[in-house]
């Protein structure tokens, strides 16, 4: 299978899911994640219609994007951001999807704000309090959208989160229905900077359900580019 019959695939179920759940699939958004893979793959995902792609790591993303590998595609942040990779990072990527604490959130925003420019951000939700797992907890997201309302250089587009390493399919799907009634109640508020348009959760393992559960936004990398290596 080549990474356009696997892109193929992948879109085939993500329509079921989205017709199943009463949206258009083209209201779903695909995010490969490359992580691992080099400038070819990436250039060969986008030419078979992923909607972006998504990096875990500075350097990787600094790397493929000096060679043009993401020409044609949005460029999304997926990983832990380090403070100091930041100034990297903003304004190079069209929205950094793992904002996971405000000292992060501001250095974002000041950096943006020193460039000139509005960084498009998602606020990753620590959904299950899983102490290996970044983000904000869903008791907090309230707190910490009131401290992004101060912030200038940034506008929250959405929530993001990854889930607890977990086997059991109905725990996963309760935590993606949580975080969607999450994403509903905030969308129904009004707040400054505030516009709540994506919600991306579902990784290559569990994007069908993430889509059933509400997602419009999945990460999938294995299921289009076969198994990595790890490093």
């Amino acid at each position: 299978m080549t990474i356009a019959d696997n892109v193929i695939s992948v879109r085939e179920k993500m329509a079921h899911a989205a017709i199943k759940r009463g949206i258009k699939p083209e209201d779903v958004m695909l995010v490969a994640a490359t992580k691992t893979q080099n400038a070819a793959a990436v250039k060969q995902a986008i030419a078979a219609g992923v909607d972006a792609c998504g990096e875990n790591r500075e350097q990787e993303l600094t790397e493929k994007y000096g060679q043009g590998a993401y020409i044609g595609a949005p460029l999304h942040f997926i990983g832990h951001l380090q403070k100091n990779k930041v100034k990297k990072i903003v304004g190079t990527a069209d929205i950094i999807q793992s904002v996971d604490s405000a000292p992060l959130l501001k250095q974002i925003s000041d950096c943006a704000v020193g460039k000139d420019i509005v960084q498009e951000i998602l606020i990753q939700v620590n959904i299950g309090n899983d102490l290996a797992k970044f983000g904000i907890s869903a008791d907090e997201i309230y707190k910490f959208l009131e401290f992004a309302e101060e912030q200038r250089g940034i506008k929250v587009r959405g929530l993001m989160t990854i889930l607890p390493i977990n086997q059991d399919s109905d725990i996963n799907r309760r935590f993606f229905s949580s975080i969607y009634n999450l994403f509903v109640d905030i969308r129904g508020k009004r707040y400054d900077n505030v516009d709540m348009h994506f919600l991306s959760m579902g990784m290559s393992g569990d994007y069908y359900d993430a889509i059933l559960a509400g997602a419009n936004v999945v990460r999938v990398g294995s299921a289009i580019f076969g198994q990595r290596n790890i490093t």
